[in-house]
C-alpha cells in the first residue's frame, strides 16, 4: 500500500475524481497510471502519477505511454468506422469483397459485421504456428485465410482476443492501402495531436512504461485445452508471455493488443467519437458504429453477456462492463485494466492507462469509483 503525489490538472468540480484516482494507490497497489476525462470537448481531468517501472525508480510523466492491450481494439474500430463514413466500407458485405483470399475453408459468406461483433467463428488458429508468428502480419493473415470457422458464423459470439486485429486490420489495409497502424497515425492520432501508436517507434521507448504482471497471476483458466476459450486466449498468452516490454512486441502492429498510449490520448479520441459532428466521424457514422447495439450474447470465450456495437463494447448495467448509467456508452477495455469509452449523450470521453495489471477478465476494481465520481461531478 502506498500513497501518490498526483501531477496534472483537475477542475475543482471534479475533485472526487481526483480522490478516486489517488485511492488506486492505497486500495489497489497502483504503480503508475494516467487518467483523463473530457466533457463537452473540455478537459476537466488530466492527471498522472507513480512510476513506470517495478523498482519505482522512474516517475510517470505527462508524456508517459504504456501498452493498453485490448483497448487498442476500440481505436481500430474507430479506423473502420471512418472507412464506413467515407463510403469505402459496407459492413453488410462479405469480407471476400475486400479480401478475396479470405474465402477459403467455407468463409465466403462471413460479413465485415461478423468480424466487428466477434461472431465470425475465427477466435483462434488451429494450425501449428512457429515461434514469433504472432508478430508476423503476413504469416497470421495467411493462417486466418486457411482457418475454418469454429462455429457457424453469426450464430454465436466468441471474443476474438487477438485475431480481431489481423481480421479487421487486413480489411482496412485491403481497402485503404495503409496498415491499420499507419491509418491510425495519419487519420486519428495525427489530426487529433495525440500520442497513440499501433507499432511503436524505437524513439519512444524511453518514455514507455513497463507492463507489470498481476501479482500471483498464472495462465488464464479455461475448462479444457481444446475449448474455444483455450484456442482464443491461448493464441496470445503463452506465446507473448515475457515479450510485451520488448522492442519486437512494441514495433509490431497488433491492432487487437499492442496499442500504446495514455489516458489523455485515449480520452481525446473518445471525446471526438462522443460528439456529434466531431473531428473524426459524422453524426450518422457515430450513431451507426458506436452506441447502436449490433449483437448481445453470452460470449463463448469470456463466459458472460457482452453487448457489442461495431467493434466496440457497450456498457451493460450490472455486468462486467458497466461504465456509467448510459447503455449507449461505448468503448473498449484492455487486459490488466486500461479503459477508454465515449458517452455520446453526456459528451464524455474517458481514458485510463496503467502499468500494474490486475488479474481476471472483465471488470477491474479500479474503474467503478472513478467512473461513479465522473458522473456525480458532471
Amino acid at each position: 500500500m502506498s500513497t501518490v503525489e498526483l501531477q496534472g490538472e483537475c477542475d475543482s468540480r471534479f475533485g472526487a475524481v481526483r480522490d478516486a484516482f489517488a485511492a488506486n494507490w492505497t486500495d489497489h497497489d497502483e504503480v503508475g497510471a494516467s487518467l483523463c476525462v473530457i466533457v463537452g470537448g473540455e478537459i476537466v481531468v488530466d492527471l498522472w502519477g507513480g512510476h513506470i517501472d517495478a523498482e519505482r525508480s522512474r516517475a510517470w510523466e505527462s508524456d508517459t505511454i504504456a501498452n493498453v492491450y485490448s483497448s487498442t481494439k476500440g481505436i481500430a474500430a474507430a479506423a473502420a468506422a471512418m472507412l464506413v463514413d467515407q463510403g469505402q466500407l459496407d459492413v453488410e458485405r462479405p469480407v471476400v469483397d475486400y479480401w478475396p483470399e479470405f474465402g477459403q475453408s467455407g468463409k465466403s459468406e462471413i460479413t465485415v459485421r461478423d468480424l466487428l461483433t466477434h461472431e465470425a467463428g475465427l477466435a483462434g488458429v488451429d494450425e501449428e504456428l512457429p515461434d514469433g508468428a504472432v508478430l508476423d502480419w503476413d504469416h497470421m493473415v495467411g493462417a486466418l485465410e486457411r482457418q475454418a470457422p469454429m462455429w457457424t458464423p453469426g450464430e454465436h459470439m466468441g471474443y476474438h482476443a487477438i485475431t480481431y486485429g489481423w481480421l479487421v486490420g487486413e480489411v482496412i489495409r485491403r481497402i485503404d492501402g495503409r496498415t491499420c497502424g499507419e491509418f491510425v497515425r495519419d487519420e486519428i492520432a495525427g489530426p487529433l495531436g495525440v500520442d497513440f501508436y499501433i507499432g511503436l517507434p524505437e524513439s519512444e521507448d524511453s518514455r514507455t512504461a513497463d507492463l507489470l504482471p498481476a501479482p500471483g497471476a498464472g495462465p488464464i483458466g479455461v475448462s479444457t485445452q481444446d475449448s474455444i476459450a483455450a484456442r482464443a486466449l491461448g493464441l496470445a498468452a503463452p506465446r507473448l508471455a515475457g515479450t510485451v516490454n520488448s522492442r519486437e512486441w512494441r514495433a509490431a502492429e497488433l491492432p487487437a493488443a499492442n496499442g500504446h498510449g495514455n489516458g489523455r490520448s485515449i480520452a481525446t479520441i473518445y471525446s471526438a467519437l462522443s460528439q456529434a459532428g466531431g473531428n473524426l466521424l459524422s453524426k450518422e457514422a457515430i450513431e451507426a458504429c458506436g452506441p447502436t447495439e449490433h449483437a448481445a450474447r453470452e460470449d463463448m470465450v469470456l463466459g458472460f453477456l457482452v453487448r457489442r456495437s461495431l467493434g466496440f463494447i457497450l456498457s451493460t448495467a450490472g455486468g462486467r462492463y458497466e461504465w456509467g448509467p448510459n447503455p449507449r456508452t461505448f468503448g473498449h477495455s484492455g487486459a490488466g485494466g486500461s479503459l477508454g469509452f465515449a458517452d455520446p449523450d453526456a459528451e464524455i470521453g474517458f481514458g485510463y492507462v496503467m502499468n500494474q495489471m490486475s488479474a481476471g477478465l472483465g471488470a477491474d476494481p479500479r474503474w467503478k469509483p472513478m467512473i461513479d465520481a465522473v458522473y456525480a461531478s458532471v
